[in-house]
C-alpha cells in the first residue's frame, strides 16, 4: 500500500510540471494581454502602456515568462502577480480556496447519501412507480441550470421572509469572531450552494450506482450466497458492497465537475470562493491568477483520485497494489 502511495505522489510531480505547460500555452492562446484593454483608453498613452507592459514582464518572450513563472514557484513559492487586483495570486488564492474547496467536499457529500440510497432502491424496485419517480426527480434537477435554479431558490426564500439568501454570512457576522452563532447562520447560507450544485451530478450518480447495483443483483455469485442459505439482508448487504466498487473509483473524477459547477453559482449566489475571481481573471487576462486557479484544480484532483484509489482498496480486498 505504501509503495503505492509513494509511486503515485511521485508521478504526481511530473504531471503537474506537463499540467503547467498546458495552463501557459492556453492562456497564452488568448488574444491580447492584461494591457490590451487599455489600448483604447484616451487617458493612457501609448508610453504609458509599454511602461506597465515592462513592468509585468508581458514584453518577455512566452518561454522566458513560462521559466520565470515556474522557477518563483518552485524556489520561493511565489505564483506571480495579479494584474487586475494588484496582489500576489497566492494571498488571492489561500483567501478563497479554503471556502472553494469546503463547498465542494460538502457537495459530493450531499450528493452521494442521496445518490447511493436513490440508486438502490431503484436497483431493488426496477421500473417501478419509486423508480420511475426517483429517475424523474434527478433529471429534472439535471436540466435545469444551475444559475435558474439558484434564482428560484433565492425568489422562494424571498417570499417566506428568509434573509439568509446570498454569500455565507449575514452583515452582522461578516468579520466577527467564531462563535455558535456565527457558525449556525453559516449553515443558514450554506445549504443553497449545497443544493444547487449538488442536484446538477445526482441524477447522473443515481443512475451510476442503479446500474451497478442491478448488475451486481443478477450475477452468478449472488444467485450463489443465496443458494447457500444467507439471508437476504446478508446477500444485499454483499451487493451494495460490491456495487459501490465503481462509485469509489469515479469520486475523484467527480471533483473537476464540482468545482465548474460553483464558478457561475458563486457569482449569483456572491459566494467568496474562487469562482468570481476565475471568472474576472479570464475577462481582464489575469494570466497568472488563471494558471495557477488551474494549477491547484489539477492538483486536488489528482490528490482526490489518489484517495479514491486508496478508499477503493480498503473497500475491496481483492484489489492489490503492488
Amino acid at each position: 500500500m505504501w509503495s503505492f502511495i509513494v509511486r503515485r505522489v511521485l508521478i504526481i510531480i511530473p504531471m503537474m510540471f506537463i499540467i503547467s505547460i498546458l495552463c501557459f500555452a492556453i492562456t497564452e492562446l488568448q488574444p491580447g494581454d492584461f494591457l490590451t484593454q487599455y489600448l483604447d483608453n484616451p487617458r493612457i498613452s501609448a508610453e504609458q502602456i509599454e511602461l506597465m507592459r515592462h513592468r509585468y514582464g508581458l514584453d518577455k518572450p512566452a518561454y522566458e515568462r513560462y521559466f520565470m513563472w515556474i522557477g518563483n514557484i518552485l524556489t520561493k513559492g511565489d505564483f506571480g502577480y495579479s494584474f487586475a487586483f494588484e496582489r500576489p495570486v497566492g494571498d488571492l488564492i489561500w483567501e478563497r480556496m479554503g471556502w472553494t474547496v469546503i463547498i465542494a467536499l460538502l457537495t459530493m457529500i450531499f450528493q452521494w447519501i442521496l445518490a447511493v440510497p436513490m440508486g438502490i432502491f431503484s436497483a431493488l424496485h426496477p421500473y417501478s412507480i419509486g423508480d420511475y419517480s426517483l429517475t424523474v426527480l434527478g433529471f429534472v434537477g439535471l436540466s435545469i441550470p444551475d444559475f435558474f435554479l439558484a434564482l428560484l431558490f433565492m425568489i422562494f426564500m424571498l417570499n417566506i421572509g428568509s434573509t439568509n439568501i446570498g454569500g455565507l454570512f449575514s452583515p452582522q457576522f461578516i468579520g466577527a469572531p467564531w462563535s455558535f452563532a456565527k457558525f449556525w447562520d453559516l449553515l443558514g447560507h450554506l445549504w443553497m450552494p449545497l443544493v444547487v450544485v449538488g442536484l446538477g451530478g445526482l441524477a447522473g450518480l443515481m443512475r451510476v450506482m442503479r446500474g451497478n447495483m442491478l448488475d451486481v443483483v443478477g450475477s452468478p455469485y449472488i444467485t450463489a450466497l443465496r443458494a447457500h442459505g444467507l439471508d437476504e439482508k446478508t446477500v444485499r448487504r454483499h451487493a451494495i458492497k460490491n456495487a459501490l466498487n465503481p462509485m469509489v473509483s469515479i469520486a475523484g473524477a467527480e471533483l473537476p465537475n464540482v468545482f465548474s459547477g460553483t464558478i457561475i453559482i458563486a457569482i449569483v449566489l456572491n459566494i467568496p470562493t474562487m469562482g468570481p475571481f476565475f471568472y474576472s481573471a479570464l475577462l481582464n487576462h489575469d494570466q497568472y491568477l488563471v494558471m495557477t486557479f488551474l494549477m491547484f484544480i489539477a492538483l486536488i484532483t489528482q490528490i482526490a483520485n489518489l484517495f479514491a484509489d486508496i478508499a477503493l482498496a480498503m473497500l475491496d480486498p481483492r484489489i492489490r497494489m503492488n
